[in-house]
């Protein structure tokens, strides 16, 4: 397949998040590679995705698996080698596949030489590198901020009698982004990965590159106001408005700088906006016209909220109204949230129904690896856990590891196909019989849905990068157009057990997607929508309807 850079494929693009470690093991260590991603890329295409995210591969010590980087510009050798990830861009171009990568800008390992070099004395040539404050008169800690990961956000640093800022692990030091040596390095690694041929980034953290340089307190933030998009409850960090530890004013401009860097390579980035009170609105900020970032991630639908008629269109309503002008990627699941199908609790009729609706959504889409078996979240024994956030707050918040385990390829092999050997987290027993090889023989199977799904996205320019209005929720059904100058599109969801019946608007309305399990509207234009059913209608322009 001839592989054609459009600058605009992000938009609309459907991207499968690949989590490397526990995608496929190709040398047999029980640690998944990147010569493993080559092996299933065949896979992804065939689903029907645009392009893959693979997380981070990079050097790194992996008291964060890989979000703690402590070598920008290499493999770290659990994964491969460049010459590997040579590969995987030789093999995904191939395809058809674009190829993002997931840049960890906002923080180093502390085992980067960079860092190793700042903490040397306060007069090394990277000293202000990372952000240092002098302790209080009394010794204690310079403002209030607080680490996602728990506690305190400042953690003391005896070779310099000062503290540094570390919005996750201790081990995470922030870098300085006020420092402009600092903007230029890390614009120097997207360079370097430009040229190796990635077609974009995935930004992690994308909000917090930049502090308050006053470093005043946070304010508190009322009991009422402390959902849980991006930190579990039992986090004290729910406790305060972040305003001054990130969301920056300044974050724009280095925004801008980093989208003039990619723009002669036609690459994309999107951008993981972690904020539970104004995600959407610095989502907005962050992608709005043709000079930042093309995409960001958004939160909305990774919460534990049940995902209703009237929660979606809540959602709708609030990104018309603080990121009209920007592009939003939307998810439901990811290697940080319990998987959607445990989550939500869904029936296979009813995960159908969501993907319908994730696909027919304005916007682009991340698919994460398994969602489209329909794993569940797996539960795993304390000894068995990996993550450091899950045994900060064990048992009242388990952790990241139950999304994060192997991908089942084949039911009857050892480990489920992932590994020859003993893999880094336990294959759960009940993903056995979702393994891809199962699925592939099943018709009933969630696998073959989503290939339809992605498929009947892609036929239809509408659903990718046409705009979308006129949400109507009536009852648990959830109702919205989208359209382009030359094709519209109307949309019904019955997100309920139970039957539906409403009215469709006047129209040449033609029932599409039968594949998807779309139902046809009577002649009187009343609809009849049986449990977890849509109905998906095309305005046929060219044959006006009788009477």
């Amino acid at each position: 397949m001839a592989f054609v850079k459009d600058p605009d494929w992000w938009r609309g693009a459907v991207i499968y998040q690949i989590y490397p470690r526990s995608f496929q093991d190709a040398n047999g260590d029980g640690v998944g590679d990147l010569l493993g991603i080559v092996h299933r890329l065949p896979y992804i295409a065939a689903l029907g995705a645009d392009a893959v995210w693979i997380s981070p591969f990079f050097t790194s010590p992996m008291k964060d698996f890989g979000y703690d980087v402590a070598d920008y510009r290499d493999v770290d050798p659990m994964f491969g080698t460049l010459a590997d990830f040579d590969q995987v861009i030789a093999t995904a171009h191939h395809y058809g596949l674009k190829v993002m990568i997931d840049l960890v800008l906002s923080h180093t390992s502390d085992l980067h030489p960079w860092f190793r070099e700042s903490r040397s004395s306060r007069d090394n040539p990277k000293a202000d590198w990372y952000v240092w404050a002098d302790p209080k008169p009394d010794g204690t800690v310079p403002n209030n901020w607080l680490s996602q990961f728990g506690g305190t956000s400042w953690q003391w640093d005896a070779r310099r009698e000062q503290y540094y800022l570390h919005n996750f692990l201790t081990s995470q030091p922030d870098l300085n982004f006020h420092c402009a040596e600092v903007q230029e390095a890390l614009l120097d690694v997207a360079r370097f990965w430009l040229d190796r041929g990635v077609d974009g980034f995935r930004l992690d953290t994308i909000n917090y590159y930049m502090h308050d340089k006053g470093l005043r307190d946070n304010p508190p933030l009322a009991p009422e106001l402390r959902n849980v998009k991006t930190a579990p409850a039992v986090n004290p960090y729910n406790h305060q408005r972040h305003i001054y530890d990130k969301n920056h004013p300044d974050n724009v401009e280095f925004l801008k700088r980093l989208r003039g860097v990619m723009m002669p390579f036609n690459a994309a980035a999107v951008g993981e906006v972690g904020d539970s009170q104004r995600g959407l609105e610095i989502l907005g900020e962050y992608t709005r016209g043709d000079d930042r970032m093309q995409m960001s991630y958004a939160f909305e639908f990774l919460s534990g909220e049940a995902l209703t008629a009237a929660t979606v269109a809540e959602v709708f309503a609030e990104v018309e109204r603080v990121a009209n002008d920007g592009w939003v990627c939307w998810a439901f699941s990811n290697h940080d949230v319990v998987r959607h199908i445990t989550r939500w609790n869904l029936s296979p009729a009813a995960a159908r129904i969501y993907a319908t609706l994730l696909l027919m959504m304005r916007g682009s889409v991340c698919l994460y690896q398994g969602e489209e078996l329909g794993l569940p979240e797996a539960e795993l024994a304390y000894e068995d856990l990996q993550d450091p956030y899950g045994r900060e707050f064990w048992p009242e918040y388990k952790g990241r590891d139950g999304c994060r385990t192997p991908m089942p390829w084949d039911g009857s092999a050892v480990n489920a196909g992932f590994s020859s050997a003993k893999p880094w987290l336990p294959v759960p027993s009940s993903h056995y019989h979702l393994a891809v090889t199962e699925a592939e023989h099943d018709p009933a199977a969630l696998l073959h849905h989503y290939r339809r799904a992605l498929s009947f996205r892609r036929g239809h320019r509408a659903l990718r990068a046409g705009h979308m209005g006129d949400v109507h929720v009536e009852g648990d059904v959830i109702r919205f157009r989208r359209w382009t100058d030359t094709e519209e599109i109307l949309c019904f969801f019955n997100l309920s057990e139970e039957p539906a019946h409403v009215t469709v608007p006047d129209g040449n309305w033609v029932t599409i997607a039968g594949e998807l399990g779309s139902t046809r509207p009577a002649p009187d234009f009343q609809l009849n929508l049986g449990p977890w059913q849509p109905s998906i209608l095309l305005n046929d322009r060219a044959h006006p309807r009788a009477g």
